[in-house]
């Protein structure tokens, strides 16, 4: 089965939105709830990023009998320094979306934390991909 969302950059109003359509989806099929969880926490985490630091951006998931494969890619200015920004509390976000209670670096830290294996591509002044995977057994 495959799914496809698209994400604007600034658009806070549906951000979790995909995570949110994706957890009905699983629930539907009987995943366990634990991997559920993980999923929706790391994808609720890739549609944030997106809205606060990207023009736009497309979220795309696989659910097979092995694994929840996820893509998120973005238009954006991209990541300059990856290793730093998968430290905890290292934040890019401007004080307005600080002041709507994002930002506080946790969301790439929580995106790996909530997942089997990450993987983050990065071109500044382009855009940032993630792959990322839950396996279910």
């Amino acid at each position: 089965m495959q799914l496809e969302f698209k994400v604007m950059g600034g658009d806070f109003a549906n951000a979790g939105y995909a995570s949110s359509e994706i957890k009905k989806v699983l629930k539907q099929i009987n995943i366990d709830p634990k991997i559920i969880k993980k999923v929706v926490v790391a994808l609720y985490e890739a549609e944030v990023n997106i809205c606060a630091h990207a023009y736009a951006g497309k979220v795309s998931v696989e659910i097979t009998p092995e694994k929840i494969s996820v893509e998120v890619s973005d238009k954006g200015p991209g990541i300059p320094d990856i290793e730093l920004a998968m430290q905890e509390g290292f934040s890019t976000a401007s004080p307005a979306v600080r002041e709507m209670g994002f930002g506080a670096g946790m969301g790439l830290p929580n995106i790996k934390k909530n997942t089997d294996f990450l993987d983050i591509q990065s071109t500044v002044g382009k855009g940032t991909t993630l792959k990322f995977i839950n396996y279910l057994t």
